[in-house]
């Protein structure tokens, strides 16, 4: 809701003659020129004292709780204790929870196009037809598992090490990876140049902790993945004894790789991750892999591979000999079923969601034509954004992420200027990075090119193949060769913003500049504790735990004194040691060293956009707005943003395999530690927030 303010301080032109034409139609035509002078002046004096500041009217505030105990709460509560999460959705409210309505609004396109008269070729027809061939539930269910037959067939074929590399090789190349994971990105020191990349994989749980715990939760999981599996293979024909054998060889062969595999923490050590190996040293160190054979089948010219995680690849080197062929072939199978399961007839794709619902808590399946509309968007997504860009994205939106994104910049250069803790070596080389930013911002420069993807009405199985031999073929290319700086990752509908450190860029889709977080209509304070806490996370990535690895060109490159650098690495213990004491479910913490860079970004993030905000008109006075300060707006705005309800599923499988804490503790953790909270909102001692001044933590 919208509403305009009058007779504010700041009076804005008069800008519409057409207010005044109402009144002069009405002026007697015997009427003096004094009276209507001072009748004209009446309207001057008037539009004087009127203003066109419109904002959005903050309501839903719980007066019950104090703000000092729970702002989270404090302002969501009621939302909260109201909101009822749909039961085809694993929570509900802002973040990536806002794809639930970009997924209608992409929809209603799809919808459109697919009831249009379409050029042959042409974007509409290539989205309209790929949406149109999943919504024929009739096909598809009469095709049953037939797709896949072929592949599985192939799989029967399997008789030794050699023919089972080459099955997995030419898999790769539909995206279909079982024991290989490749894909091609940038050589982190040497940023301008793309190199193929090799990371560990081979498991069907989310994380390599849930095959080593045996809590109560984790069993559940476990035991849920198994019966999956099992009922995969049964769908084939496989009577019931047979495929619970099946699926205990699965998950002993997953057991085994995920023996080698490094944590989610561990991953994030940015120098461990940098294993660049001749494939020639590839081939000598893992023989049985015979790397050379397995690139040529996947069409791979390369002579260097960096093989993130060595490791996973001794393991599996090993494991290809002492692992019988037969059961590997009973792996590869389930591999391939789990891989296609969400594609194929109704007894597959309900025996794949029933699996899911376990890790995300979601009751029951989305509408088929949500799940086409996903569908869709994963596979040629950037033929589709084009057409929601066009229909739903305003130009003027970009400008003034522009203008935003340079204030939150200067801020944040002020705020490195002022840093105690840092020399002014390390400063200058900071400043050096942040100088050379690029931003992205609402669509691409440019937009994919889909021609090679072949799609028809009534087939869903081998339009979603085209699109994924598309895919690699697209990634293919770049191996060896220099960076596109103007291609996009993400989609541009979907609601999220990125830092991308090897490239020294921030990213914001079209997707998030959208309410809660920007709104062209909404006073500062509103978007500055919006979308500019989100434009402050992005620019803090590039400097937090991970990101302060990579100089101004994206190489992972020291640029800090060793004093310095011990330095930071303290501060951002101090954040680890914080958030793991914050609990989010009955014993489940929040994953401090998971976590350290995202809740740095987040701190530093919300003091950015504050200091940007104070430099606005808005923010230099203290006029309320629907009672509240410009200063408890902003902080406000922050918490709106991060206006999310969950199930415990969901939450507990997202502490697990996040990096990003829950969302009350990306409100409730920063702001405990930003001074000016305290001063908006009186916050004392004795309130459950409250931190003395001196254990406050300022990283950036």
């Amino acid at each position: 809701m919208y509403k305009t303010d009058f007779c504010r301080s700041n009076p804005l032109k008069w800008n519409s003659a057409d207010s005044f034409l109402p009144l002069m139609f009405n002026i007697d035509k015997s009427i003096s020129m004094k009276k209507l002078f001072y009748s004209l002046l009446l309207l001057v004096l008037l539009a004087a004292c009127t203003t066109e500041t419109k904002h959005v009217v903050v309501t839903g505030i719980d007066a019950t709780k104090k703000p000092g105990d729970d702002f989270f709460m404090y302002v969501n509560g009621i939302w909260y204790d109201s909101a009822k999460i749909p039961g085809t959705q694993s929570g509900v409210g802002s973040y990536s929870f806002l794809n639930y309505p970009q997924r209608i609004r992409l929809q209603a396109i799809l919808d459109s196009v697919s009831k249009a008269s379409t050029t042959p070729g042409s974007i509409e027809q290539r989205v309209g037809d790929f949406y149109l061939s999943g919504m024929d539930t009739a096909t598809i269910e009469s095709r049953g598992y037939d797709p896949i037959k072929p592949t599985l067939e192939q799989i029967d074929a399997i008789a030794n090490v050699a023919s089972l590399l080459k099955f997995v090789a030419e898999q790769e190349t539909t995206m279909n990876s079982s024991i290989l994971a490749f894909r091609v990105g940038p050589d982190v020191k040497k940023s301008s140049i793309n190199i193929g990349q090799l990371s560990q994989t081979g498991t069907g749980l989310p994380e390599k902790g849930y095959y080593f715990k045996d809590d109560a939760q984790t069993v559940k999981v476990q035991d849920a993945y198994k019966k999956y599996v099992a009922a995969l293979f049964e769908l084939t024909g496989v009577d019931a004894a047979t495929a619970t054998k099946n699926a205990d060889i699965v998950y002993k062969i997953e057991k085994q790789l995920a023996e080698s595999h490094k944590t989610n923490i561990e991953r994030r050590n940015v120098q461990a991750n940098y294993n660049k190996l001749a494939v020639a040293d590839m081939v000598k160190r893992q023989p049985n892999l015979n790397w050379t054979t397995v690139f040529d089948d996947m069409g791979v010219k390369t002579d260097s591979i960096n093989m993130q995680q060595p490791a996973y690849y001794d393991q599996l080197n090993t494991m290809l000999k002492s692992v019988s062929i037969n059961d590997w072939k009973v792996y590869l199978k389930a591999k391939t079923l789990n891989r296609y399961a969400s594609i194929l007839s109704k007894p597959f794709s309900n025996t794949a969601f029933e699996y899911a619902k376990v890790l995300s808590g979601q009751a029951v399946r989305k509408p088929r034509g949500e799940e086409m509309t996903e569908a869709v968007d994963r596979s040629i997504g950037h033929a589709l954004a084009q057409l929601y860009v066009k229909k739903y994205f305003p130009e003027e939106a970009k400008q003034r992420m522009m203008v935003l994104v340079d204030n939150l910049k200067k801020s944040f250069e002020a705020r490195v200027n002022k840093l105690e803790w840092m020399s002014d070596s390390t400063k200058a080389k900071a400043l050096e990075k942040l100088g050379t930013f690029r931003e992205k911002i609402g669509y691409p420069e440019k937009w994919r090119d889909y021609s090679n993807v072949s799609v028809n009405k009534d087939t869903y199985f081998e339009n979603w193949l085209s699109a994924s031999k598309n895919e690699y073929l697209y990634m293919l290319a770049k191996i060896d060769k220099p960076i596109d700086k103007t291609e996009w990752r993400t989609t541009p509908p979907t609601v999220t913003a990125s830092n991308n450190p090897s490239q020294n860029e921030i990213n914001f889709p079209a997707g998030i500049l959208q309410p809660p977080y920007f709104d062209l209509n909404a006073d500062d304070a509103l978007n500055y504790g919006g979308i500019g806490m989100v434009i402050g996370h992005e620019i803090t990535h590039s400097f937090d735990d991970q990101g302060a690895q990579f100089d101004k060109d994206g190489n992972v490159k020291n640029w800090w004194t060793k004093d310095d650098y011990e330095q930071f690495k303290a501060k951002t213990q101090q954040v680890i040691d914080q958030y793991n004491q914050f609990t989010v479910l009955d014993s489940v913490h929040v994953k401090g060293a998971l976590t350290v860079g995202e809740n740095t970004a987040d701190i530093a993030g919300i003091a950015i956009a504050y200091d940007a905000f104070k430099l606005t008109e808005q923010g230099k006075s203290g006029e309320k707005l629907d009672g509240f300060t410009p200063d408890q707006r902003f902080f406000i705005s922050i918490a709106r943003i991060w206006r999310v309800k969950t199930t415990d599923e969901f939450m507990r499988n997202y502490v697990n395999t996040n990096p990003h804490s829950p969302a009350k503790w990306r409100v409730n953790g920063p702001l405990m530690n930003f001074t000016p909270f305290y001063n908006a909102f009186d916050v004392k001692e004795g309130d459950k927030m409250y931190k003395p001044e001196s254990e406050r933590i300022v990283v950036w």
